[in-house]
C-alpha cells in the first residue's frame, strides 16, 4: 500500500462543536496515506463533535492548543463548526499556530467555517480562498483574494465551502498534502 505521508504529522485544530464529518472524512483518508494525525484543542481530554442538528461523538485530544507549536507539524486541517470556530478565534494560540503555517508556506486545508481561522491580518497576501459571502470582507482585509468557487486549491492551501464539497475536498487534501510531502522529501 502506497503511504506518501508516512512520517508526516498533521494537526487537526478543533474545539467543542466542530463539524464531525469535516474532521473524520479527511482524517480517515489521511490515515490511509500513513500520516500521523493529532487532535489539537483548547478542550482537555475529549472534544465533542457536532453531527447534523445535535451533539455527536467525543474524540480524544492529543494536545492542548497552548502546548503546541506550528513547527511541530507538517500540515494543518481546520474543520468547520460554528461553535468550534468561535472558540478557536478567541485564542491567541490559534492565531499563532495558523500564522506559522501561513508564514512557512506549509499545507493547510480549511472547510466551511474553518476558513475563518485563516483571516489573520497580513498573512493571506497572494492567496485565493473559497469564501462564503459572510466572511469575504474579513478574508480580503487579511490580504486574501476570495473566490465564489466552492472548492479552491491555491498552491498548498485548500479551501471548500461545506458538506456539498466534502468528497472533493478530501480528495484534494490527500493529493495536495501528498504532493507537498514529495516536494519536501526531494528538497
Amino acid at each position: 500500500m502506497d503511504q506518501p505521508l508516512a512520517g508526516k504529522s498533521i494537526a487537526i485544530l478543533v474545539a467543542n462543536g466542530f463539524e464531525e464529518l469535516e474532521m473524520t472524512e479527511p482524517q480517515r483518508a489521511l490515515l490511509k496515506t500513513g500520516a500521523t494525525l493529532r487532535t489539537i484543542s483548547p478542550e482537555q481530554g475529549l472534544v465533542n463533535g457536532w453531527h447534523g442538528k445535535s451533539w455527536g461523538h467525543y474524540f480524544p485530544v492529543d494536545k492542548q492548543v497552548g502546548e503546541v507549536l506550528g513547527a511541530d507539524y507538517d500540515m494543518l486541517l481546520l474543520p468547520g463548526g460554528e461553535r468550534s470556530v468561535a472558540k478557536l478565534q478567541q485564542s491567541a494560540h490559534t492565531r499563532r499556530i495558523v500564522g506559522h503555517f501561513l508564514d512557512a508556506g506549509k499545507p493547510i486545508a480549511a472547510i466551511d467555517q474553518g476558513i475563518q481561522l485563516l483571516a489573520i491580518p497580513g498573512k493571506l497576501k497572494g492567496r485565493t480562498l473559497a469564501a462564503p459571502e459572510a466572511i469575504r470582507a474579513e478574508l480580503e482585509a487579511a490580504g486574501g483574494k476570495t473566490s465564489e468557487e466552492p472548492l479552491v486549491v491555491d498552491n498548498v492551501t485548500i479551501t471548500a465551502l461545506g458538506h456539498d464539497e466534502l468528497a472533493g475536498f478530501v480528495e484534494q487534501v490527500v493529493k495536495v498534502f501528498s504532493e507537498a510531502a514529495a516536494v519536501r522529501k526531494a528538497a
